[in-house]
């Protein structure tokens, strides 16, 4: 059975690269990274392969697989159009009660501003199960677990997405505090986590056994929207060639990807311009 899941995420197009600018992996060979599985930082050698952390859980009432200090995988997501993480994951076990359960992998990107009295607002999305009756992707147990998004300036949720941060107060169901958006989420990410904690939901004393490796994030490749004359290099001539644009109304006026042609779309230059490409 292949329990590779992938999740596609939004479709459009916007600004340019991501928390870091060029692929990065921590394979656990280094060390934990910054990376904790519930706050424990056990490190193995049969990792997939190599190092990986290797942790059990007693009586808790989820796993999560966090990091709040590694700067490449933490800050503003919205510097890049688009990103993939990645993460295997081998279940060897999950135990509640004595009987074998399986249980939801969220990813779920927290930022810690919320005016709302909640701890955090995140934006988040189900990736799949852990579940320790998975053969994995080469039959050995490890599953990798994947989604990408496709458009981090995206401002509704994107499809499969959920929100948390505030509560519908009809249903009570976790949502975005209001003013918030996918993209204002995904611009401060101060915690990255992979967890079982689905948000609303509440969740018994349960035992896990679990390892953990190659956690990748991978900027996708995205045009250098402040390049508007496309000479591949950022200059003041860019502006000139933005200002042609704006009074003739063409495409690449559009610098924060609304899909119209405003005087919004200076501001929006001039910040794509200062982020570099």
């Amino acid at each position: 059975m292949n329990n590779r899941v992938r999740a596609l995420v939004g479709i459009g197009a916007a600004a340019v690269a991501s928390a870091s600018a060029a692929q990065v992996t921590t394979t656990f060979d280094n060390g934990t990274e910054g990376w904790s599985v519930s706050g424990r930082t056990d490190i193995s050698q049969d990792g997939n392969p190599g190092a990986n952390l290797d942790v059990l859980l007693l009586d808790v009432f989820g796993a999560s697989v966090r990091n709040t200090t590694n700067a490449d995988f933490l800050g503003d997501y919205t510097t890049s159009d688009s990103f993939e993480m990645s993460i295997d994951v081998r279940t060897h076990n999950i135990d509640f009660f004595g009987q074998q359960v399986v249980r939801d992998f969220i990813i779920e990107l927290r930022d810690d501003t919320n005016d709302q009295g909640y701890p955090y607002t995140s934006v988040w999305l189900n990736l799949g199960l852990l579940d320790a009756s998975a053969k994995g992707d080469n039959g050995d147990g490890w599953v990798t677990y994947t989604f990408t998004v496709e458009n981090t300036h995206a401002q509704d949720l994107p499809e499969g997405w959920g929100g948390y941060g505030y509560e519908d107060p009809k249903t009570f169901e976790p949502m975005l505090p209001p003013g918030r958006t996918f993209e204002s989420v995904l611009a401060s990410v101060d915690e990255i986590t992979f967890t079982t904690f689905v948000p609303g939901y509440f969740f018994g004393f349960t035992n896990f056994e679990l390892q953990v490796d190659n956690i990748t994030l991978t900027p996708l490749d995205s045009d250098c929207v402040a390049d508007v004359n496309g000479d591949g290099s950022l200059t003041p001539t860019d502006f000139t060639a933005w200002v042609s644009a704006f009074n003739n109304n063409q495409p690449e006026c559009d610098q924060n990807g609304d899909g119209s042609c405003t005087p919004t779309d200076f501001t929006a230059w001039v910040t794509n311009y200062n982020a570099g490409c």
